[in-house]
């Protein structure tokens, strides 16, 4: 499980050393695809896998969740991490999550996600956890 919040910078090349802890997690080789709230998912290949087939698993008569599969795949890359614990995030993904030098990984259970470190703390506010957690209690949780 991915857990935690780690800081680090983006090199000139695009690149940035993957936090210890979640490397062995992600794997030889795991997706980075355009993640909702402005951010990068990052996923292993299992959990890749999972998602994918229920992509799937969407009517291609719906124009919304045709909509949805071009938004995680289209920009997707398979990954892997150098000897130096770094990946290469690539050019449209790193235009798409505003990466330029400050860089915030994210846990986030089955997978992590990549911030700009700005954006990280400017659209982050846990202020209405109170509200977000009576929804959550309509979720089952």
């Amino acid at each position: 499980m991915f857990m935690g919040e780690y800081n680090h910078s983006l090199d000139a090349k695009g690149r940035v050393i993957v936090p210890a802890k979640f490397r062995e997690q992600l794997g030889d080789v795991f997706v980075i695809s355009q993640g909702l709230d402005g951010c990068l998912f990052v996923f292993p290949r299992s959990e890749w896998t999972k998602f994918e087939e229920k992509l799937k698993e969407l009517p291609m008569s719906d124009k919304n969740a045709r909509k949805f599969v071009r938004f995680f795949l289209a920009g997707a890359s398979e990954t892997e991490i150098d000897k130096q614990g770094r990946i290469l995030i690539p050019p449209v993904l790193r235009e798409f999550a505003g990466l330029t030098k400050d860089i915030t990984f994210v846990g986030v259970g089955g997978r992590a996600e990549i911030w700009s470190a700005d954006r990280w703390n400017e659209s982050t506010s846990f202020d209405d956890m109170d509200e977000v957690a009576q929804h959550m209690s309509e979720l089952g949780i």
